[in-house]
């Protein structure tokens, strides 16, 4: 097991808005279950536990692109939409925030009892996690929610995340079952967040002398992790700016969308009469099931799928939300009955991009006028953000009409 990644994300106030959870708890079941027809569940396990690609799902789920509430949204909408299925899946997801995540040692029983696994020692790996997380790395930081992430085959994730209130920051840090040598000797791949000074980091590898007359949590030697932390920094800032992608990788997406020259993309996907929109959302959530590790290093990238409940980079069309969940819900569906056509042009997105990426030449001028032109467009196609009124914690919802 090792600890696989770390992000520092900006606090924001409120709660998600009900139009739009219901909406991401059926795209992150139909999301999970392409991942799972195509490369298993244990590797839906090692995708949440690496930051930059959480973040990506988020943004695709139409989340705020770098707030700290992506965080308790997508875990929230992650087991409201996998538990009530996990036989089917094979995955189940414990704990949650603040209450919530003291249930966890009891649901990682009681699922362990149904599936065969060693619960005790889930549990013991749970709140390893956590203990490290609040207390052998203090970094000013609260641990307030703990998710844990199990399959039947026994491999896991951590997704917890903690609060530093006078900064107006958040943390979150991710686990994974793979690879860890040791609780106690730096067991992170990444942690996620802006550099705040110096900390205490008593699981740093020189710190061997102070954890043995401080921490006495297991009976392991402590060996060095192998793999590199994977660090994630968000910008405060609201506004997606061309600064916080990747132009090349944007810009060969829209191509594909709007540019209908390619005549190879039509044979590809089956079009069935998607718009251009849709087809610019299809493309970037094949990126979440299909795409390697590094496409995710520019996670605001995916929020152009939807858009952004805060209205960045523009609102959530929900009507392009909505067909792409049909369009990802009877391709699953095919695939079960041997019918594997949609799943097939959807994955054959990915390479496309690949290949067109080469030769594309991003024009950095063009990046806010398409931007304001989805603005001023999302107003046809079911336009939603939630505004929170200045001085209350009161979450409204607003149609991007009124």
């Amino acid at each position: 097991m090792k600890r696989s990644g770390l992000a520092d994300l900006p606090l924001h106030p409120g709660r998600g808005p009900a139009w739009l959870y219901g909406r991401m708890a059926k795209m992150a079941r139909v999301i999970t279950e392409a991942i799972i027809e195509d490369y298993g569940k244990d590797e839906f396990v090692r995708k949440i536990s690496d930051p930059f690609w959480f973040q990506a799902l988020g943004a695709v789920l139409g989340m705020d692109w770098h707030s700290s509430g992506i965080t308790t949204s997508v875990m929230g909408a992650l087991k409201q939409a996998i538990n009530p299925v996990a036989d089917q899946l094979g995955l189940y997801v414990c704990g949650g925030r603040g209450s919530h995540s003291r249930r966890t040692p009891f649901e990682l029983l009681e699922y362990s009892n149904r599936k065969g696994l060693d619960g005790k020692s889930l549990v013991r790996c749970s709140r390893l996690s956590a203990k490290i997380d609040n207390t052998a790395i203090q970094d000013g930081f609260q641990i307030y929610l703990h998710s844990f992430i199990v399959s039947d085959s026994g491999k896991w994730s951590v997704v917890q995340q903690g609060m530093n209130g006078p900064a107006g920051m958040a943390r979150r840090y991710h686990w994974h079952s793979g690879g860890l040598k040791s609780f106690v000797e730096e067991p992170h791949t990444s942690i996620i967040g802006e550099n705040m000074g110096k900390i205490l980091n008593l699981t740093h590898r020189k710190a061997g002398t102070a954890r043995s007359g401080i921490l006495r949590l297991t009976h392991e030697s402590p060996h060095k992790m192998i793999d590199e932390i994977r660090l994630m920094v968000l910008p405060r800032h609201h506004d997606i700016s061309y600064r916080d992608v990747d132009l090349k990788r944007l810009g060969t997406v829209l191509s594909i969308a709007y540019d209908r020259k390619f005549r190879e993309f039509e044979d590809l996907l089956l079009l069935d009469g998607l718009g251009p929109k849709t087809l610019r959302s299809l493309t970037l959530v094949s990126e979440i099931i299909h795409g390697t590790p590094s496409r995710f290093e520019d996670p605001a990238r995916f929020s152009f799928a939807h858009g952004g409940k805060d209205g960045k980079p523009f609102p959530v069309q929900t009507s392009v939300y909505d067909e792409t969940y049909s369009y990802l819900r009877r391709a699953v569906d095919r695939a079960r009955l041997g019918l594997y056509d949609r799943q097939r042009a959807l994955k054959g997105l990915v390479p496309l991009l690949y290949k067109l990426e080469d030769n594309f030449v991003p024009n950095r001028e063009h990046f806010q006028k398409y931007i304001d032109k989805e603005i001023r467009e999302s107003r046809g196609y079911g336009g939603m953000t939630s505004a929170v009124k200045t001085g209350s914690a009161v979450t409204q919802l607003s149609l991007f009409s009124q």
